[in-house]
């Protein structure tokens, strides 16, 4: 993911960290030029904060710049990327529009893995969504975003069932935990932190279900395979929010 080409931006956000491929000194993505020009009003001889995909985190020189390439110089990249939080988020497939902004804000806050499965409440339509294709550039604006250079792994199950079977199973350790959240679950999110606090350790899977929620036959079978079902309230919540609100609680940590 994230080698070779990179795709030309067809979204505005912030960039601080202009990230490039591996053994690179020329930028020449649109809207990377763009915001180099018109937002940081960077000309030649001054400083960039820039980062290799997948390596070191620097800064460089520009050297040249016009309206189709900028070329760099003194590059050093000699600060590492910011760790990743020792999760695998699991998310039930929401609308396109919204696993673009999920996708974002799940890179810029560090989810080490993210797993995009079907339920029963993912319209069909969903998965034919061109958007889908276009995974890679959520990622990389996250990334730029959050000053990263390491992407989370993505997958996608479009099965239920099977992946919770055969597969969920094995992203947990023995001592592992996971958990669903479900706004009609007898335990509360306070109440089941309240319990780790002796293993000194927060769950390592985080399953989140996307408009609508999960139904009751997926929340049994995932508590079945390991998951405890955790509530944050009476209140119903957007998908973005839950995922902002528990997200920062590994932050905290």
């Amino acid at each position: 993911m994230l080698k070779g080409h990179l795709p030309i931006w067809l979204l505005t956000y912030n960039m601080n960290c202009i990230l490039f491929p591996e053994n690179t000194k020329t930028i020449r993505d649109e809207q990377q030029i763009r915001h180099i020009k018109e937002v940081l009003k960077a000309k030649v001889g001054d400083s960039l904060t820039i980062g290799e995909v997948g390596g070191n985190i620097g800064k460089a020189t520009i050297t040249q710049i016009n309206t189709h390439e900028v070329l760099l110089s003194d590059i050093i990249l000699d600060k590492k990327p910011p760790a990743k939080l020792d999760l695998t988020v699991v998310l039930a497939l929401p609308r396109p529009k919204v696993l673009r902004r999920l996708i974002m804000d799940m890179t810029s806050l560090g989810v080490n893995k993210i797993i995009i499965v079907n339920s029963y409440r993912t319209q069909k339509s969903y998965w034919q969504s061109p958007l889908l294709e276009r995974i890679d550039e959520f990622v990389f604006e996250g990334l730029q975003q959050a000053v990263d250079t390491v992407p989370p792994v993505i997958a996608f199950k479009k099965r239920f069932k099977p992946f919770v079977e055969d597969e969920f199973p094995a992203l947990l350790a023995e001592e592992d935990d996971a958990v669903v959240a479900h706004p009609y679950a007898a335990q509360s999110w306070k109440d089941y932190l309240d319990s780790l606090k002796s293993k000194n350790n927060m769950p390592k899977v985080l399953c989140i279900g996307a408009e609508g929620g999960w139904i009751d036959y997926e929340v049994d079978l995932l508590c079945k395979h390991g998951c405890t079902a955790v509530s944050l309230g009476e209140r119903i919540l957007r998908t973005e929010t839950v995922v902002s609100v528990l997200l920062g609680y590994w932050l905290a940590e």
